[in-house]
């Protein structure tokens, strides 16, 4: 298996405090601590290591705090925080799989429905859309892509409607 993410951002850290950038050294020191936390938090109730998909649900929640503060930020007229947390936005994406753009997310749903239509003799509808969001879900993650689960829900409600 491939370094851990904490393996990286360790790395990517060194070589930010070298380089004496302040803004990134703090966000790689955000993602360890995250990374940290998890990881005491699951030794509380089991003695495994912490995943990689572990890793990167952490860091997909770190983004989606970001989003939302960023979308606070915008209303309450502060755009010098929203563009600190769009930054930090950009260095915890380079260690997550590259998400999938709009259209590329929209084939992988149309696939997913196509085949559970297929398997179940008819088109799912807006009542299969939990089924059909899992699908996309595990899709996603054993293909080693991500998606935001917000535009997953949204573009799940669109192919059923």
């Amino acid at each position: 298996m491939s370094e851990t993410i904490e393996a990286r951002v360790k790395t990517e850290t060194i070589t930010a405090m070298k380089a004496r950038d302040g803004e990134r050294t703090t966000t790689l020191r955000l993602i360890t601590t995250a990374l940290k936390n998890k990881a005491i938090e699951k030794r509380a109730s089991s003695e495994e290591a912490v995943t990689a998909a572990e890793e990167q649900q952490v860091l997909a929640s770190m983004i989606k705090q970001r989003r939302d503060s960023i979308e606070q930020f915008t209303k309450g007229g502060r755009p010098e925080l929203a563009a600190k947390e769009t930054a930090e936005i950009a260095v915890i994406e380079e260690f997550l799989p590259k998400a999938l753009s709009a259209e590329e997310l929209q084939a992988l749903v149309g696939l997913v429905v196509a085949q559970i239509a297929e398997g179940a003799g008819q088109k799912p509808g807006p009542k299969e859309m939990g089924t059909v969001i899992k699908a996309v879900q595990a899709k996603l993650a054993a293909d080693g892509l991500r998606a935001e689960g917000r535009a997953v829900s949204e573009m799940v409600k669109a192919a059923l409607a």
